[in-house]
This record gives C-alpha cells, structure tokens and sequence, in this order.
C-alpha cells in the first residue's frame, strides 16, 4: 500500500495511491494513519491534480547511518564501521517531492546521497530483530543531502547534513517491502550517478532499527536513513536531482540558491 500525504484546495490530506505509473488516483484517508490507522473515505482525486507533500515529518528526529555501504566508505577514504555510525537531521531538514531546495550560502560543495528511509509506526524501545517488522510503517526515498566542506571543517555533521531542505523524503510511504536486496539509483539532471542495491549494505534494515531502538525510543513517524552506495558527487543550482528506489517510486529534488 502506497500512503501519501498530499495538499488539494489548500488543505492537507492522507491519501492511498493506486493505479499504473502515470494514472494513479488517490483515494483519501480519514487522518493520519500512523496515528487513527487506515480508514479510506469515499472520496478520490487524480495524482496529477493534487500537490505531493513529504510523506511524513517527524515529530521527533531522524536518525541516519553513515558509512553503511562498504563502496561508499571506500570512495570516501574510510574504513568501515563494526557497529552502525549515527547521526541526526532535524525535521526542519525535511522537504517534499519536487520541491526546491535552497542552497546554504555558507557551501560551495553540496553532495546527493539515495537512501532507502525507514518510517516507525509505533514507539517502542530495545526491539529485537526478529520484531523490528512489528514496529515499521513502511519505507520511502531519501535523499541526505551534505555539505562536504562543512562537514570536513566542522568536525561534527551537524550544520553539513542538517541544513533546511537536506532531507528530500518521498514520493510517498509503501507500507510493504522486502529490503534485502532493492536498486537505491541517483540521477542528476538525468544521468546515472549511483546504482547499488540494499543486499550490500554493512547492516541491514532488521539490524538497523533495533540497534537505533537500544539507544533511542522511537516515535510514530521517526525517520531511519540507512546509508548511501557509491556515486556520490558535487552539485549546484539549476541540478535536478532524482532518487530511485526499486518497489517505492522516484523522489525529485531541484536546488536553488
């Protein structure tokens, strides 16, 4: 199931996306369904018509992983991590689909990074892997996007990978996915940048999320970014960035100054 979160007549809504690419309908929800569950209206509105918001904002924080593609770590000039190297983005970082994205003034090397993004549907704490499926709502795009040079001077990632507009979420949430091996693509202005696949990771999703919950209890809507492959690169106004995520959509993002 696809649940997007969407504004029409100037309102928000939630809505289940249905139909085949390019002629998909959005069938409205009642609220919010991390919070009153999926209760479907009577009510339709093709996609074309409606404005895609990110899917959710954390009221909470998003929790990223560095270094979790062993092609990344190397092209970057590290060693892998023995256990998952974490970082927050405040919801302050989140935008939407097609959305613009203003670059900070302070940086002259802004990098994309595709990443799957694990959305929490129920708080919970010290989950064991085997019921981390009992604690997702479901999956999206990301995009983490980083200032190089801030993150070279600063000595903390902070300002580098927090900054408004540094994390594209989207299209919309699927609900149901098998991650354990899935194509996470970039493209900019149209050309492939980054091709991996989820079944490289160092840790995968199960691992992830209850290594994250022994240290942080998560929210309904918290974010998980689990990592970027190789690819990576620089960027600047006018680029337009894409995030494929095989089983979830194309997430868009155009940056600005």
């Amino acid at each position: 199931m696809r649940i997007a979160r969407f504004t029409f007549d100037n309102e928000i809504h939630f809505g289940v996306v249905s139909g085949p690419e390019g002629q998909e309908k959005i069938t409205y929800l009642s609220g919010d369904p991390l919070y009153v569950g999926v209760q479907p209206l009577d009510r339709t509105v093709d996609i074309s018509e409606v404005r895609l918001l990110a899917p959710v904002i954390p009221r909470s924080k998003i929790v990223c992983v560095g270094r979790n593609y062993a092609d990344h770590a190397a092209e970057m000039g590290n060693e892998l991590p023995t256990s998952p190297m974490l970082f927050f983005k405040p919801n302050t970082a989140v935008s939407g689909p097609g959305d613009p994205v203003s670059l900070p003034s302070w940086t002259e090397q802004v990098s994309y990074e595709a990443e799957l993004a694990v959305v929490i549907g129920r708080m919970c704490k010290d989950v064991p892997v085997e019921r981390v499926p009992e604690v997702v709502f479901g999956y999206t795009g990301a995009n983490d996007l980083t200032a190089r040079d801030a993150q070279k001077t600063d000595g903390q990632w902070a300002r580098a990978k927090g900054f408004d507009g540094a994390c594209p979420l989207g299209p919309w949430v699927e609900t149901e996915l098998d991650t354990t091996s899935l194509a996470v693509q970039s493209r900019v202005n149209g050309e492939l940048k980054q091709d991996g696949n989820t079944g490289d990771m160092v840790f995968d999703v199960p691992t992830l999320v209850s290594y994250i919950s022994q240290a942080f209890t998560l929210l309904p809507g918290d974010v998980i970014l689990t990592g970027t492959p190789a690819g990576v690169g620089i960027v600047d106004e006018g680029d337009t960035l894409d995030v494929d995520i095989e089983g979830i959509g194309r997430l868009t993002t155009v940056l600005r100054r």
